[in-house]
């Protein structure tokens, strides 16, 4: 759903970057609640995770590709501020190095794709918490789904605020609602299988299951009873953090340098409702030439060896910054 240059007038564009320019000053003080030196490097891998699976992108109907959106996974995993880091930095990078989303647009796509899809996907996933007593998959599995058309409407909104076309915006509304619906299928699969798979190894490491371990309850032989409070895993398994961000980072290079290649070339769904709807024309070139533009294609770069860049880069910016905003108390890792 990366917005090109060109959809929206330069007002709205203005507004929206300061949105997500206030989101992410906001969400730099609220980081340091859920960062410390141990989660830190988390943040570098999730927004990593996130750009490569972006690359992927999935068939939903004829002639129509989707591809995670990962507001609502970044911010079960990594908290809810934090996610929006994650995301801002994930935009940033695809569209200053690989033209994917338009400069004048990353604002609005920062507010549509992190802002909305944490804000949204986080409040999903913690009612459902609440309903179904903990089911961490579940609340993430229905987080992300209703995240996905959440994003796609508030983008049709802003489309009639200051969109550079005539259309109506209930057609707009109707078309992006309907294919993101299907997109949000298959953002939820995902975000279910990601989370339910990081719980299975490293239950400490998912910010949305802070909390749900229960005390130990010790019984003596005369009925006596003691609560315990169980470890954290990190501090019962210390050197376990670092097998599992290699692990996690030689995933991500593969899931980038590899299996990019089999990802579907049809348009996503935003491009093909504005190729349907008569507005796909609005788009303007971007100002980025340079060889990793449009993933390599444009120097002739392959798209896995584009996509191994894009993951060093988004880890190195988006670890730095979790690693600035950090809670500078000292946890054992």
């Amino acid at each position: 759903m990366h917005v090109p240059d060109g959809f929206f007038d330069a007002a709205t564009s203005v507004s929206a970057g300061v949105v997500a320019a206030a989101g992410v000053a906001v969400c730099l003080r609220g980081a340091r609640r859920e960062l410390d030196d141990r989660t830190a490097p988390m943040a570098g891998l999730v927004a990593a995770f996130i750009f490569a699976v972006q690359m992927l992108n999935f068939p939903v109907a004829a002639g129509t590709s989707g591809h995670l959106l990962g507001g609502a996974l970044a911010a079960i995993l990594v908290g809810p501020y934090t996610g929006v880091l994650c995301m801002a930095v994930v935009l940033l990078v695809q569209g200053v190095f690989f033209a994917d989303g338009g400069l004048t647009a990353l604002g609005i796509n920062i507010t549509i794709m992190g802002i909305v899809t944490v804000l949204v996907g986080w409040g999903i996933f913690r009612l459902v918490m609440r309903l179904a007593r903990g089911k961490v998959v579940v609340a993430a599995f229905l987080g992300a789904l209703v995240s996905v058309p959440s994003s796609a409407l508030v983008f049709s909104l802003l489309f009639w605020i200051g969109g550079t076309a005539p259309i109506q915006v209930g057609a707009v509304a109707a078309a992006m609602g309907g294919v993101h619906v299907l997109i949000g299928i298959g953002e939820a699969l995902i975000t279910a299988v990601t989370v339910g798979a990081v719980l299975a190894v490293r239950p400490d490491l998912v910010y949305g299951a802070r909390g749900l371990a229960k005390p130990l309850v010790l019984r003596g032989a005369e009925g006596t009873s003691t609560t315990v409070d169980e470890p954290e895993p990190a501090a019962a398994a210390p050197g376990r953090l670092r097998p599992f961000l290699l692990g996690g980072v030689g995933l991500t290079l593969v899931l980038a340098g590899v299996v990019s290649f089999f990802a579907s070339s049809s348009p996503d769904g935003l491009e093909a409702v504005a190729e349907n709807k008569g507005f796909l024309s609005q788009a303007g070139d971007h100002v980025v030439t340079w060889g990793l533009a449009d993933y390599g294609e444009v120097g002739g770069i392959p798209v896995g060896v584009a996509g191994i860049v894009g993951v060093g880069l988004v880890l190195i910016i988006a670890g730095a910054v979790a690693y600035a905003a950090r809670s500078r108390t000292k946890v054992e890792a």
